[in-house]
């Protein structure tokens, strides 16, 4: 039989071409509950054991065993050897902090937090705003005997958190307002936000006096104050809160510590626009 050169060739290539298509298709659904289990474990806040992540995600057991193994090896995932349960680790918050041209939002922000920290003697934090939720990527706990903390890459509600209206109320107008209608408004206590119409008037109030407080919105008992980083195009990245026991911050200091916070926040966004 005789077959041309051109005609093998051209059979490795479909041969070459099919198996590349298999490992993509392949490739993909792996990607994609790696993905989910990453979310599922953001979400719940809590670790979980691989039998647990079977039953909650549906996913067969080989395939979990497999992705959270390589997720563990990439330092992505943390297994405690006592509970065999997945957490997710800090290395995420290396890849969503906003950089400058040439550091990061901590490294332009720690300066201005460690002042604010000394001067206060209170839990100084620096967070971001994630979709509709503030996550904790920085903190300096309180000198206090008594004292509010939280884990690093914590998250909350950001209408229920001084830190997360600040963010809001500086983003432009049409994105704030999207935002705003995505919001599921839930009371945690009895101060917190749990209208759109009262929360577009807050965040009118935040812009009029530049800084933004929480009145035990989202805790009981504890009260935050926070200020703004914006970018040199006026987009707010982060924002730096103090965060108190409402004894130590009641609400006729929130003047005092707003400006306190206001004016140490604007030394760490100078910093970060010389990036």
């Amino acid at each position: 039989m005789n077959v041309s050169i051109c005609e093998i060739n051209a059979e490795v290539e479909s041969d070459m071409n099919a198996a590349t298509k298999t490992r993509e298709k392949s490739a993909v659904p792996t990607l994609q509950r790696g993905i989910a289990i990453l979310e599922h474990l953001a979400r719940r806040q809590q670790a979980a054991t691989t039998a647990e992540l079977v039953e909650q995600l549906g996913y067969p057991s080989a395939s979990i065993f497999r992705i959270t193994q390589e997720l563990e090896q990439l330092g992505y995932l943390s297994r405690d050897p006592v509970t065999k349960k997945h957490s997710l680790t800090n290395k995420f918050l290396l890849l969503g902090q906003p950089k400058g041209n040439g550091g990061t939002l901590t490294e332009a922000s720690l300066a201005a937090m460690r002042q604010l920290n000394r001067e206060t003697g209170e839990t100084t934090q620096l967070c971001c705003l994630v979709d509709t939720r503030m996550v904790i990527i920085e903190q300096l706990i309180a000198t206090h005997a008594f004292k509010y903390s939280a884990q690093i890459g914590a998250s909350c509600p950001a209408y229920s958190c001084a830190p997360g209206k600040i963010l809001i109320a500086h983003l432009p107008d049409d994105e704030q307002q999207e935002l705003i209608g995505r919001l599921k408004f839930k009371a945690y206590t009895p101060t917190t936000i749990t209208t759109a119409k009262a929360f577009r008037q807050e965040m009118k109030r935040i812009v009029d006096c530049g800084y933004a407080v929480d009145q035990s919105e989202g805790l009981e008992g504890i009260h935050c104050v926070a200020a703004p980083i914006r970018d040199r195009h006026g987009y707010p990245v982060g924002a730096i809160t103090v965060a108190a026991p409402a004894s130590r911050i009641p609400k006729a200091r929130f003047a005092e510590v707003g400006k306190l916070v206001a004016e140490l926040t604007a030394i760490a966004e100078a910093e970060y626009r010389l990036q």
